[in-house]
């Protein structure tokens, strides 16, 4: 029998704490918060605006680095981001790796009017009318962590509910996986979960094999504007920056520095 992988225990503390937060708030209760909450943004529409989109990510840890910054105040960098002109903001809620919560994600969904991302290992419906309900216009959905099954019926749960779900690859298997399923976002995180490994070619491996009508998101990796250049030249529409910008000292700055090397003339511009 293999040993656990980091996705594996991640996933562990994941279920545990869903069923914790399930026995006080029910799904029935959830669902019908999901219901009252304002109807979600349009993320795809965000994403295909002109030049390469940035989606910013309030982040103050990882299983890798460990603790990454201070964020006394998650709206005040969401707001921050925002006014660098990023497009969508990146929300992690997982308690026990990342340092998140839903709390991060109600503070930010309430201080910005972009599109809002939860972050989270998404491995039960309880968790898709969660999002919804704490305000979410978009979630993640990790491959290496799904069944195909449960990809498939989690990915049509989150867009029944009006949201736009941005299905996580690391191998080219996994973006056949994400592609039968229906995917219309795939983002490619050069980070391989299951051993916390990098593989910095990733994208441009992956990316030239993805329909045209796929929107293209590198997960990794960019810490300037060499970096956003270089996957917008293999394909992106979008970078996910996180560490690069809460370790960077001035995120708004930061941010507006990517996007303006996003929109220059001289950036690439994805084959479509």
């Amino acid at each position: 029998m293999s040993s656990a992988t980091v996705l594996d225990s991640i996933i562990e503390g994941v279920r545990e704490d869903v069923a914790a937060r399930e026995a006080v708030v029910s799904l029935a209760e959830v669902k019908a918060a999901a219901e009252a909450a304002p109807a979600p943004l349009n993320v795809l529409a965000a994403l295909r605006a002109p030049g390469i989109a940035v989606i910013a990510e309030v982040k103050r840890a990882s299983p890798s680095r460990g603790q990454l910054a201070n964020i006394a105040d998650p709206a005040e960098l969401a707001r921050a981001y925002e006014s660098g002109g990023a497009r969508v903001i990146s929300v992690l809620t997982e308690e026990r790796r990342f340092h998140g919560s839903l709390a991060d994600l109600d503070a930010v969904r309430a201080s910005v009017r972009i599109p809002v991302l939860r972050k989270d290992f998404i491995v039960r419906p309880y968790q898709i009318h969660e999002a919804r309900a704490h305000g979410a216009d978009m979630l993640l959905l990790i491959v290496a962590a799904l069944e195909q099954p449960a990809l498939e019926s989690l990915l049509e749960r989150t867009e029944s509910l009006g949201m736009t779900a941005l299905v996580e690859v690391h191998t080219e298997e996994e973006a056949d996986r994400a592609l039968q399923a229906g995917a219309k976002v795939i983002g490619v995180n050069a980070r391989d979960l299951k051993t916390l490994e990098v593989d910095r070619d990733c994208f441009a491996r992956i990316a030239p094999g993805l329909p045209s009508d796929i929107i293209r998101v590198a997960e990794s990796g960019v810490r300037g504007t060499g970096d956003l250049l270089a996957y917008a030249g293999a394909g992106a529409d979008a970078v996910l920056v996180g560490e690069g910008l809460v370790t960077s000292g001035d995120p708004r700055s930061a941010v507006a520095d990517l996007v303006t090397a996003g929109a220059h003339p001289s950036c690439p511009k994805p084959a479509r």
